[in-house]
């Protein structure tokens, strides 16, 4: 069973989300995969939730009343959205290890810090106090782009997205669902579930 998790951190959700995908690599192998959101979004003709005003605040709310209620160390960095490619470098150069994508996510949205401005800090944070080397060693800027290429041809639509043997699972809210997936994974052909996927489109927007 092939189980990937594709992830930005510039997305509070896939922060929100990080718990129960290191519970469930606890079960089972699950590759992480730093993808960058703004191609993805820009391939499906999306704008984020940040770029719509009222959704912006209205996800903000969320996002932290979510964090609260989890008892999740939480705090939205000085500004978003920022520039996330060079962290999704970082976490590339270092093969996503899951302990580097926790002290990068807790680094941003745990303590709240500028990833852009204090690249400096988060390089340092995740042992590679020469990032730029790392970056080039690595090949870590083609590799990144590969990876967001890639994630789009799966059919990835946004940030975070858990893939089950090809089944895209989105967002932090979805965790539940991918979860009795993996319990059951017949769960998605039958019934109600089955019939969702030829369910058929009844208008379309011009």
């Amino acid at each position: 069973m092939s189980i990937v998790w594709y992830f930005d951190v510039i997305s509070p959700f896939a922060y929100l989300a990080l718990p129960a995908v290191e519970a469930l690599a606890r079960r089972r192998p699950v590759r992480f995969v730093p993808i960058v959101f703004g191609p993805v979004l820009a391939h499906w003709g999306q704008l984020g939730p940040a770029e719509i005003a009222p959704k912006r605040i209205h996800t903000y709310r969320l996002c932290q009343f979510t964090a609260d209620q989890a008892g999740q160390p939480f705090r939205f960095p000085p500004a978003h959205p920022f520039r996330s490619l060079d962290a999704q470098r970082l976490l590339t150069a270092l093969d996503a290890d899951p302990a580097a994508v926790r002290a990068a996510f807790m680094f941003v949205w745990g303590e709240g810090r500028d990833p852009v401005a204090e690249r400096a800090a988060l390089s340092e944070r995740l042992g590679l106090p020469d990032p730029d080397a790392a970056i080039a060693a690595t090949d870590a800027k083609a590799r990144l782009r590969t990876a967001t290429e890639d994630a789009i041809a799966a059919g990835v639509f946004g940030v975070p997205t858990l893939a089950i043997d090809g089944a895209l699972f989105w967002g932090a809210d979805a965790m539940p669902l991918a979860t009795a997936v993996l319990d059951d994974p017949a769960l998605l052909t039958r019934g109600e579930m089955a019939r969702l996927a030829t369910l058929p489109t009844g208008v379309q927007r011009v």
